[in-house]
């Protein structure tokens, strides 16, 4: 291969296009544009393949089901249990076994853009996913805690087909019409876990960024409903809207003293 220039082999290194032999040959171009284009091209290699090996890693869980016969794994998560307003939000999703999605990760550690391009993703190549949301009010009226389960169990219900064993993050459900384990982080262990993580944060997102519009004092679009000051002291100046949690302390406090 004679010497390129600059723009050539940029193209041919973001494109994948070198082997074993054209690499070593660039690696004497003593350009310093030519290094750093190198440099660059290893260094994202490097990432793809730690994704690589994180990925491989978080098909353990499915791996080892479909090892014991399962054909329809799902995995169910939840988005919107800590904060003072909004509802809780599950999801559940069954993923095709050859499924692969790099980076695919809990929905906290992942930037708001990718999460709206995975949430696609899942949705038009899961098998089946069912998202539930679960209101405000019955979150008063039965804790948070029964309420995360109520909706966990209302995604499990939409799945269709039904799952065969199920993957659930921290939470353990009764009841059940199959096999499960409830996995401690599983958002960061299951890609299953993971998958509907994403959906349920973006589910919420939306439904945030919509109450937001009807209460733009309180800044929903920014906090999804978290009591950060600016919304604690908006709690107080304004009271509570109609997507509050009043039997959330903050909450509770606000209403008690007006």
């Amino acid at each position: 291969m004679g010497k390129q220039t600059i723009s050539i082999i940029k193209n041919m290194l973001d494109n994948d296009k070198v082997n074993e032999e054209i690499l070593e040959e660039l690696m004497k171009d003593e350009r310093k544009g030519v290094q750093k284009l190198i440099h660059t091209y290893e260094k994202r290699l490097a990432k793809e393949r730690e994704l690589e090996k994180n990925y491989l890693e978080m098909c353990h869980y499915e791996q080892s089901a479909f090892g014991k016969g399962k054909q329809f794994v799902a995995g169910i998560d939840e988005a919107g249990r800590g904060p003072l307003a909004g509802p809780v939000v599950a999801a559940a999703v069954i993923l095709p076994h050859d499924f692969k999605l790099l980076g695919l990760n809990d929905s906290k550690q992942i930037n708001e853009a990718t999460r709206e391009k995975f949430y696609s993703i899942i949705k038009k190549e899961a098998i089946s996913y069912g998202v539930s949301i679960i209101s405000n009010e019955t979150i008063d009226e039965v804790n948070i805690f029964e309420a995360t389960k109520l909706a966990m169990r209302e995604a499990v219900n939409q799945l269709e087909p039904k799952p065969d064993h199920v993957l659930i993050d921290a939470v353990h459900l009764n009841g059940l019409p199959c096999t499960s384990e409830s996995i401690i982080k599983g958002d960061a262990k299951s890609i299953s876990i993971a998958a509907a993580s994403i959906l349920a944060k973006v589910s919420r997102d939306i439904l945030m960024k919509e109450i937001h519009q009807k209460y733009p004092n309180y800044d929903f679009i920014s906090n999804m409903g978290y009591g950060t000051k600016h919304h604690m002291d908006m709690l107080k100046a304004y009271g509570a809207t109609p997507y509050h949690r009043k039997s959330f302390a903050p909450v509770r406090d606000v209403l008690t003293i007006s």
